[in-house]
């Protein structure tokens, strides 16, 4: 080894000492204090998301449906609530008559009454002198208490229909009886209850199908005309714009006496439908057909259109 080699490692030994300690006295970049944050209060866990009455699995708000007008069932169960005036036409032509039932006994069942006109109008009537209830069917006998028109209750509970030995047919639609007055209340008496199968109940006790809806835009307010097959602007009323259920007014001039019986007091629209309802709480229920035009549904008796004919 050459006598200048330990002196050559001592120096550099002496320079790697040197530069860590210049390393290691290298200034460090500082890091920005962090801010403590206040503590938060825990939260309570949140229920699974559900879709609401009014919205669809996607969220989505659904319109809202404006409920259906209950259904009155307006023929009578009993002879009680059988008096009152009811509308007969025959069926397929525009002859009709407004008749008067009495609970008054006659010379043949219980008496009634129309006006001259109608012997004209409807030739069965010269046959008729009284009424009968029997059996929970109504019929229309002659002097010798033999059926002339004996009535039938149609399927929508809403009137009756009757066909002669020749082949005529006949429709009857109350329009102010007493089956239609409000029931008066009883208290409630309670009954032990029993179990009962769904398959035990009568179809009576049964609740009914939910009705369709047709959709649809409420008939805008105005002026309307009825039309009676053959027969038009029998008689005018007014569908006033106030918030359902509506006014109505029957305007004068009006020739239709079946209407005017009636004597509609409101209106509203709901599921597609419209309904007048009558001063006593019984209802005519009319679907569009285009054109502003909207008929009776189910299409009994004599044709029973209103057409609008001017805005209010």
């Amino acid at each position: 080894m050459s006598p200048r080699a330990p002196a050559r490692i001592l120096g550099f030994l002496s320079v790697l000492t040197v530069g860590g300690a210049v390393f290691a006295q290298a200034p460090q970049v500082q890091q920005a204090p962090q801010v403590q944050q206040a503590p938060q209060a825990p939260q309570p866990p949140q229920p699974p998301l559900e879709a609401s009455p009014l919205q669809d699995p996607q969220g989505v708000a659904a319109p809202e449906v404006a409920p259906a007008a209950p259904f009155v069932e307006s023929l009578p169960k009993d002879i009680a609530g059988v008096p009152g005036t009811w509308d007969l036409s025959r069926d397929g032509s525009t002859r009709r008559c407004v008749i008067t039932l009495s609970s008054e006994s006659g010379e043949a069942g219980r008496r009634l009454s129309f006006p001259a006109g109608c012997r004209r109008a409807l030739p069965v009537l010269n046959g008729v002198a009284g009424w009968l209830f029997t059996d929970g069917t109504l019929r229309f006998v002659d002097r010798n208490v033999r059926p002339v028109l004996p009535f039938t209750r149609r399927p929508d509970a809403r009137s009756l229909a009757a066909t002669t030995e020749s082949g005529e047919q006949y429709s009857l639609v109350p329009l102010q009886i007493l089956a239609m007055l409000p029931a008066v209340p009883v208290p409630a008496v309670p009954v032990p209850a029993r179990p009962e199968s769904a398959a035990s109940r009568s179809d009576a006790q049964r609740p009914a199908a939910p009705e369709t809806d047709l959709g649809g835009e409420p008939p805008p307010a105005g002026i309307y005309t009825l039309d009676r097959y053959r027969d038009p602007d029998t008689c005018r009323l007014e569908l006033t714009p106030a918030q359902p259920p509506a006014p109505v007014r029957i305007l004068e001039g009006c020739r239709d006496t079946g209407l005017g019986v009636f004597d509609p007091v409101s209106w509203q629209f709901a599921r597609g439908r419209l309904t007048l309802t009558a001063r006593r709480g019984h209802t005519v229920t009319l679907i569009p057909t285009g054109d502003g035009r909207w008929r009776r549904d189910p299409e009994v008796g004599t044709t029973f259109i209103l057409r609008r004919v001017v805005a209010p």
